[in-house]
């Protein structure tokens, strides 16, 4: 059963990476850093945090390895803050928060999907059951952290992100 849960999230993570491609595909860098009228937030904002959590998640808090985007020096090339992944923003820094870059931030998820990729199907129901803490919330299963952080978290930033786009953009979602 193990096995085949973790198949499931493989396969579900790998199809949400590449939706995520789809729908980046053609963003300029003004889509991506503009606040639709009424919002409080870029398209840039959510898919920066999203990534980054991903990220962290995967590699820091899960593998204790390095994260890519301190690793290969993101921070430096998008001016923005080492260790900061948009978790209790305000509204004024969320709506703030710019990449100037898409190509550049699309190789950055590009190699974050890719680490993740490599890593999630090389778990065994032991490592799935392993516990973690991902602060601030309480101990949990490295399976429920996967799946929490990476594929609930992921899809619903990807709704933003469809959402967003849709808004500064003659064409919006993935999935049309």
């Amino acid at each position: 059963m193990a096995a085949d849960v973790l198949a499931y999230i493989a396969g579900e993570i790998r199809a949400m990476h590449g939706l995520y491609e789809r729908v980046l595909r053609d963003v300029t860098e003004e889509q991506a850093n503009r606040v639709p009228p009424g919002g409080h937030q870029s398209l840039s904002f959510c898919l920066w945090h999203y990534v980054r959590t991903e990220d962290n998640v995967i590699q820091f808090v899960l593998q204790r390895r390095p994260t890519a985007w301190m690793e290969q020096g993101w921070d430096v090339k998008f001016g923005l803050d080492s260790k900061s992944q948009g978790t209790g923003f305000t509204d004024e820094e969320a709506a703030g928060l710019r990449i100037d870059d898409m190509a550049g931030f699309r190789a950055y998820m590009s190699e974050v999907f890719r680490r993740t990729e490599a890593y999630v199907p090389s778990l065994t129901p032991d490592d799935c059951a392993r516990m973690v803490t991902v602060k601030p919330l309480p101990e949990m299963t490295l399976l429920q952290a996967v799946s929490g952080f990476v594929m609930t978290h992921g899809y619903r930033h990807l709704g933003e992100i469809e959402f967003a786009k849709g808004l500064v953009a003659p064409r919006g979602g993935a999935t049309i």
